[in-house]
């Protein structure tokens, strides 16, 4: 970004001074909490997952409910000119504006909210969003000239890692080997996958570029599963060579896997892909069980089940079993439904072949978000129960467990922020004309009615915006007329300089950029509160250049056509 220069950030309060570092590699794990006894600190932070024969690795660690940030400081004033002599980090919390907050406010900083509180989880994501985007103004990361960024929750992100091992942990019998494996699409950004691995979490694959986010984030073989309905050979090659899990999507891959397997034997865990064919839910470009669905194998097609026994009894190093019903906008008895099916089948298979071949069940992810509200709803623990309720015998420890959760570990941990350039009415609506659109929101600006976004408004200052409720266009820079975040939305009436938020936009959002009018890659900031109640900032990924629009254009082969 211009004007922000590449050196370490150092955040006060902290005692080794651990740096944030500025850069695309950044290190999104933020200021440590104080020590803690060994034991409650092993708690807040995961152990590293895996087991050495890379099966699924146990969890016997639990969430910390204590471990969460504090809640957002009081309201301060909008930021200093920086003092001659003295470099300016924006960064960077400032201790010395910190101490004038203190004494303007009353406080020092921010009140960090406890558990004896009347503050719930929720509430404090609420109250982190709110000081992190006044904070970026502050500093100077969102404004007149960078109108548009991509925030995410360190510390909500870290909490979502914790509920989903302990909502399992809580149903799996002991020594159960669980792999939780965060799918990449959702969010395919090296920092976050570096993060969750730190916080217990593997990767799930689904091409060669999400394979190599998840290798350049330290993510190990053995906490890698590789899905994809079309697998190259080099790709299964791939695969097989490091160890990393696969699931054969269809019969012609399986074929391919069998060639790879006799040439050079491989250590992956491996399994079938089934489609339990179990119906959709509300969105059906998302539901995978379907009669029809694209993704493997569909078992109530005829003979297809008994092809799949005979599969099984024919490779024995064929361990695993995996379904997906579907995600956004299925209800979880369904995604109980399939997980049942894929069970039964484990079940059947092993009975059939007089063998216990199958010791890995990959029950795929798909626990659907709450876009409506900051409620946190369906929850893992919600979910784990409901399996427990449904497929007891899963959880008996005769089957090691992956899971493939995406969006719901991220999505309500990042905001998208955008300025206000310009207001007006059109057919006596307030229009707002905001910096981001369908370049970081494509499913809500070209299917709106299954993938609503709710709007917040935050004045110049970045603090959140006060006043009654006006129905209003929250619109996009890009040049077509559906380019809207938000229609007929109510919130208070937005004017030129101010904010608009789109909540709830972690995972599928603004990690996914959309080049529609060239609009560049917006700048990705995660944040923490240090031990002074203080926000850093750490560069996920910067802003994308006009060079490297240029580049990624084709400008080095500008004379190719022309030349022909």
């Amino acid at each position: 970004m211009g004007g922000h220069d590449d050196d370490t950030a150092r955040t006060p309060g902290t005692d080794d001074g651990r740096a944030l570092r500025r850069d695309a590699t950044a290190d999104l794990h933020g200021p440590q909490p104080p020590h803690r006894p060994d034991g409650a600190q092993a708690t807040h932070r995961a152990e590293a997952p895996g087991a050495e024969d890379a099966r699924p690795s146990h969890r016997d660690d639990t969430a910390d409910p204590d471990g969460r940030q504090a809640a957002r400081r009081d309201e301060a004033p909008a930021t200093e000119t920086p003092q001659p002599g003295r470099r300016h980090d924006p960064l960077a919390p400032d201790a010395e504006q910190a101490a004038r907050r203190a004494e303007a406010t009353g406080t020092e900083g921010r009140r960090p909210v406890h558990r004896d509180d009347t503050v719930d989880a929720d509430d404090e994501r609420v109250l982190r969003r709110d000081e992190a985007v006044r904070a970026a103004v502050e500093r100077g990361l969102l404004g007149a000239e960078e109108p548009i960024v991509g925030l995410l929750d360190v510390a909500g992100i870290r909490d979502s890692a914790a509920e989903l091992r302990a909502a399992f942990d809580a149903v799996v019998a002991p020594g159960t080997p669980v792999l939780h494996a965060f799918a990449v699409k959702a969010s395919p950004l090296v920092p976050v996958l570096r993060l969750l691995h730190a916080e217990g979490i593997g990767a799930e694959v689904a091409s060669p570029g999400e394979l190599a986010l998840a290798r350049a984030a330290g993510v190990p073989p053995k906490d890698t599963v590789l899905d994809s309905p079309a697998k190259t050979p080099a790709e299964l090659r791939e695969a097989l060579a490091l160890g990393i899990a696969v699931n054969a999507d269809n019969p012609q891959e399986l074929d391919r896997i069998d060639a790879l397997m006799r040439s050079a034997p491989s250590r992956s865990p491996l399994g079938i892909r089934v489609n339990p064919q179990v119906g959709g839910g509300a969105i059906e470009a998302l539901s995978t069980a379907t009669p029809t669905s694209k993704f493997g194998v569909a078992l109530r097609d005829e003979g297809a089940r008994d092809w799949v026994v005979e599969a099984y009894r024919r490779r024995p190093w064929l361990t695993r079993l995996h379904t997906h019903t579907g995600s956004q906008g299925i209800p979880l008895s369904l995604m109980a439904k399939g997980v049942a099916e894929a069970y039964a089948l484990a079940e059947e298979i092993n009975r059939r072949i007089g063998r216990p071949q199958i010791d890995t069940i990959d029950i795929g992810g798909g626990l659907p978000v709450n876009f409506t509200s900051d409620t946190t709803t369906p929850t893992y623990a919600q979910y784990a129960r409901l399996l427990r309720e449904v497929v007891p015998g899963l959880f008996d420890g005769r089957y090691g467990l992956v899971t493939e959760f995406g969006r719901s570990l991220l999505a309500k941990h990042g905001t998208i922020v955008a300025r206000v350039e310009y207001t007006k009415t059109a057919g006596g609506r307030p229009v707002a004309v905001t910096h981001a659109g369908v370049q970081v929101a494509t499913r809500t600006v070209y299917a709106p009615a299954s993938w609503p976004l709710r709007i917040a408004a935050y004045d110049p200052k970045g603090r959140p915006k006060e006043g009654p409720p006006v129905a209003q266009d929250v619109a996009g820079p890009a040049c077509f007329a559906g380019d809207l975040l938000a229609a007929a939305h109510p919130l208070p009436r937005l004017d030129q300089g101010d904010y608009a938020a789109a909540l709830d936009t972690g995972a599928y959002y603004f990690a996914h950029h959309y080049a529609y009018n060239s609009l560049a890659r917006p700048p990705i900031y995660g944040f923490a509160t240090d031990r002074e109640g203080n926000t850093a900032f750490a560069t996920v990924r910067r802003a994308q250049t006009l060079q490297e629009i240029v580049a990624e254009s084709g400008g080095a082969q500008a004379s190719a056509l022309t030349d022909l």
